[in-house]
């Protein structure tokens, strides 16, 4: 006789916009493999602003069986119908969006993030855009398009990233990969973030890395600042800063904490700013005044902005024709691995959650990320 089938342990619904192709079968084949007694449901879900409780896609039924959910957006139509819910794993690195849930204020179930798994594609779009803005291939692409072989003297000479300072809004996944290009390119790092991390066990990242890359250890950074009061931030921001990236998690700490002032700051120095975080970390407005002024009268060199506050960005904003600013569309983390590196950290969960260990990735409620 053979024998009895073992029972499935866990019921994971996964409900993502991403199709599933061959690519995703074989991401799934190979969890099945190192987890045999898991049961994956898949649902293809379009990809939308914010949450929404329930799909039509999706009955009740398969949402009480569910002990795993992936997602980006949909969460349980009602809380009565997922007593078996244990953990929430999300395609995305901020969490913000859920912030308002039910099933985030009302219940004390797990919730794990992604983030790590675009450090690598998004810091190269950061290098990118610093680039192109100290080698003025804007100005080059116009001139391919003239057919016209521009004077060196409309150019000017290039200040190169030697000896230049990055200054790391968010010592995060991608702040810390950004981080160790630039120190390559010979520039210096200072980090902020809101809690001191003064031993060297607190300047660890314990998220999920992607092998090769980062600052694991927390050692690049020259200098490391804390807070999370103006007269903390004000005194990083006038740390002689060159290019400074905004890679902080929106909460209700960082909505709107870089305004006039912080600018003001930052143009002593003609500093670049790259936003991959959120939006609404800075107000606009202001950093629409700050574009628009000449270096002599304290403005900044320029942006590059994968994030807007509101997205989409309206036609008619002033970010889209300022000669200084790159505007994408939130694309800095669009990779082919990002599938693949979401996925492991979920199957890495499941063998902690076997053995009766700490889930990486997982959200501090309190802080919002």
């Amino acid at each position: 006789m053979g024998d009895a089938p073992t029972p499935e342990r866990e019921y994971i619904l996964i409900a993502l916009p991403f199709p599933l192709d061959e690519k995703m079968e074989g991401i799934l084949s190979e969890i099945k493999k190192k987890h045999s007694q898991v049961k994956i449901d898949y649902r293809f879900i379009t990809f939308f602003q914010g949450w929404r409780m329930g799909d039509s896609s999706i009955p009740e039924e398969i949402w009480g069986k569910a002990t795993i959910l992936v997602t980006f957006q949909i969460l349980p139509p009602n809380l009565d119908i997922i007593k078996n819910l244990k953990l929430i794993h999300l395609g995305s690195a901020g969490a913000n969006h859920l912030a308002e849930s039910p099933i985030w204020k009302d219940t004390d179930i797990p919730i794990t993030n992604s983030s790590g798994v675009h450090g690598p594609q998004i810091a190269e779009w950061v290098i990118m855009q610093i680039l192109t803005n100290s080698h003025k291939e804007k100005l080059m692409v116009e001139w391919q398009k003239q057919h016209k072989w521009g004077p060196h003297t409309e150019v000017g000479f290039v200040r190169d990233s030697v000896g230049q300072r990055l200054g790391v809004l968010g010592y995060g996944a991608i702040g810390r990969q950004t981080a160790r290009i630039c120190k390559a390119m010979g520039m210096d790092v200072i980090a902020y973030t809101a809690s001191p991390r003064k031993t060297p066990e607190s300047k660890k990242d314990s998220g999920y890395i992607v092998p090769g890359t980062g600052d694991e250890d927390g050692l690049i950074p020259s200098e490391w600042y804390s807070g999370l009061d103006k007269p903390s931030l004000h005194n990083f921001l006038k740390q002689d800063i060159d290019v400074l990236l905004i890679s902080v998690p929106l909460t209700e700490q960082t909505k709107h904490m870089l305004g006039a002032e912080e600018f003001a700051i930052l143009g002593k120095t003609n500093a670049f700013i790259v936003n991959i975080a959120r939006g609404a970390v800075l107000v606009q407005d202001d950093l629409i005044k700050a574009l628009k002024k000449t270096p002599e009268e304290g403005g900044l060199r320029g942006a590059a902005l994968d994030v807007t506050d509101p997205e989409p960005l309206p036609e008619d904003n002033e970010l889209w024709d300022l000669k200084n600013v790159a505007v994408t569309p939130h694309v800095s983390g669009l990779g082919t691995m990002y599938a693949n590196r979401t996925f492991e950290i979920l199957e890495r969960n499941l063998t902690h959650i076997e053995k009766g260990e700490k889930l990486i990735n997982e959200v501090d409620k309190k802080k919002g990320y």
